[in-house]
């Protein structure tokens, strides 16, 4: 089943503009090893899962993935071959909204090489340049 909230206040939203980095979630919080987006845009609820199996499917059930982004956005599309006008069609997919510098994916528990391969599957998957980062200290 693909990533979509349970509930939402409004069925249809309307498309935004993302512009600037990320201010928030822009670092390692939770693993040791994460992946870092390099540019902004809609990442598909079908991406994330993908690269969530992608990574629990490299890693044999020996450390953990933890994700950082939720498809919240709900894309509408109208049927092909249908005439302009009706209204807005009806959703069709969700999207996570995500800034260059948005940590997506993170691993723990597993050494720095099994962590660079893992989140490299991943980085196949997404539609948008990334890059491997390290958590900056530990207290």
């Amino acid at each position: 089943m693909a990533l979509m909230p349970k509930r939402v206040k409004y069925r249809k939203s309307q498309r935004d503009r993302l512009k600037g980095n990320a201010t928030r979630g822009n670092f390692v919080a939770f693993g040791d090893y994460g992946l870092q987006v390099l540019e902004g845009g809609w990442l598909p609820a079908r991406c994330i899962e993908a690269g969530r199996v992608a990574a629990t499917h490299y890693l044999h059930r020996e450390g953990k993935v933890y994700v950082r982004v939720f498809p919240d956005k709900s894309v509408t599309a109208k049927p092909l071959e249908t005439r302009m006008g009706k209204g807005k069609g009806d959703v069709d997919h969700w999207v996570a909204c995500v800034r260059p510098g948005q940590v997506c994916f993170e691993v723990a528990g597993v050494s720095e090489e099994v962590a660079k391969a893992a989140l490299a599957r991943v980085a196949h998957k997404m539609p948008f340049k990334c890059r491997f980062v390290r958590r900056r200290h530990t207290i």
